[in-house]
């Protein structure tokens, strides 16, 4: 497993031949659209080359290309490059079409596109078969909670075969931690150990030149953009309030109206399809699934989905989460709901002001005052419009762990930017290409706690 230098070196390389990669297919769409490489184009591609191959970084970075590693399924890679280039040649083809200094040939930009799919593919088969010996490597794991107990059970992979992961205790002293930190590829620091100790492994870590992560409390994320403020000659850290700043707002509404409204126009025959589809199954029963949810502020509104149960599931059992094997979903609610079809009547609500097209996702009246018992930083998620997806959605998982959901969310809202906002949006492409975000809960039966036995050390191979 490479340490950090070594990773930003592979990263330099993968991104650097990703964007020859992107260069090599447009003089091969020439080549073969013109069987040459004619002056006029030449001059005009050479003009275009620095804006497509920054197109084409963005994108590469916003799928994160780069990111190979064993859990990557070919299907995975090939979802993200397909997607990414298909953004590429989209921009691409709007800036040749709306400005003559841009201009190109279309029918270059489609064979483009088939050749950048084509060779990224290959080149990303190429580098993980020469890199598979050091993708694995030698995990330390500092923590004695359940967080210890869930990621252990996730680096339990069935792709990571030969990685050795090491659990010891928080209070296994200094001296025998360095030597375990020595030996390994990575460091995981769990919440529950102490400021100061915490404090001494990530600089003996970073002395090493070693890989660290810390899963933050919910008090750190807190912390995060918080403002130095000199006390006479103590410094103190101001904590900004949660939410955004009214431009923030302005904007972001600006662009939530602006969008919704284009989109609604855009896949209409598509939700005519979908409305006909589900009365065709169940005539009795009614299109669209109104409910009531909590918005910013805790302010009540009804939230539109397309039905994806059976009519009055919710009679019997009462607010319930549904799960992957629920027998209430309908035939066509599963397909609906697998490819998130079921939440588009939602751009009503981001029309309306009830929503916006990104932010922490609605939840019910029972399931708030429920998880805020349990999670007291759980009422930070009303302080911005709630969201069709979210940095949540496109980080975890349907079945990720509800504190693990509330990191996600209390991280958007403090580094939040329109940015950021774009790119969520973004990468909500490759969500839906994803079961296992698109899922249910999981079903009691199927669900396994793994524990961790109480020793000061742990050796696991997987």
């Amino acid at each position: 497993m490479p340490n950090i230098s070594e990773w930003r070196s592979h990263k330099f390389i993968i991104i650097l031949v990703d964007l020859l990669c992107v260069l090599g297919a447009y003089i091969g769409a020439f080549y073969v659209r013109y069987s040459g490489f004619p002056q006029k184009n030449w001059d005009d591609f050479i003009v275009l080359l620095p804006w497509i191959l920054l197109i084409g970084l963005f994108f590469i970075s916003v799928y994160e290309l780069y990111a190979l590693d064993r859990r990557n399924t070919l299907w995975d890679i090939v979802v993200r490059i397909v997607v990414a280039v298909t953004f590429m040649s989209f921009l691409t083809m709007a800036g040749s079409y709306l400005f003559r200094a841009f201009a190109m040939p279309r029918s270059v930009i489609v064979i483009a596109t088939v050749f950048m799919v084509i060779l990224l593919i290959l080149w990303k088969l190429l580098y993980m078969k020469l890199t598979r010996r050091n993708v694995m490597g030698k995990v330390l794991m500092i923590g004695d909670d359940e967080n210890t107990q869930r990621i252990i059970a996730k680096i339990k992979h069935p792709m990571l075969k030969g990685t050795t992961v090491k659990h010891i205790q928080p209070n296994t002293p200094m001296e025998k931690i360095n030597q375990h930190l020595r030996h390994a590829d990575y460091v995981i620091l769990c919440t529950n150990i102490s400021k100061e100790k915490k404090s001494q492994i990530i600089y003996h870590a970073m002395e090493c030149n070693k890989n660290v992560y810390v899963i933050p409390t919910l008090f750190e994320l807190l912390l995060q953009r918080a403002n130095v403020a000199p006390l006479d000659d103590t410094m103190v850290m101001s904590v900004k309030p949660f939410g955004l700043t009214w431009d923030q707002t302005l904007i972001k509404r600006v662009f939530d109206v602006v969008v919704s409204g284009a989109m609604l126009i855009v896949i209409s025959p598509l939700l005519l399809i979908v409305s006909i589809v589900i009365k065709l199954e169940d005539p009795k029963g009614s299109i669209i699934y109104k409910q009531e949810r909590y918005g910013k502020n805790n302010k009540p509104f009804t939230i539109f989905k397309f039905r994806s149960m059976i009519e009055g599931a919710e009679k019997n059992t009462g607010p319930v989460l549904a799960t992957e094997d629920d027998d209430r979903i309908t035939k066509i609610g599963k397909f609906i709901r697998a490819t998130r079809l079921d939440e588009l009547p939602q751009l009503f609500n981001v029309l309306k002001g009830d929503m916006s097209l990104v932010g922490p996702r609605p939840e019910r009246g029972f399931f708030i005052k429920q998880l805020s018992k349990e999670y007291y930083h759980y009422g930070y998620r009303n302080t911005v419009q709630p969201g069709i997806t979210g940095y949540a959605q496109i980080m975890g998982k349907y079945t990720t762990e509800v504190e693990d959901k509330l990191r996600f969310d209390l991280y958007y809202i403090r580094n939040y930017s329109f940015l950021l906002d774009i790119i969520i949006l973004l990468k909500t492409f490759i969500v839906l290409f994803d079961k296992t975000k698109a899922e249910g809960t999981a079903s009691k039966k199927n669900t396994k706690k793994m524990t961790v036995e109480n020793k000061p050390e742990n050796t696991i191979e997987i």
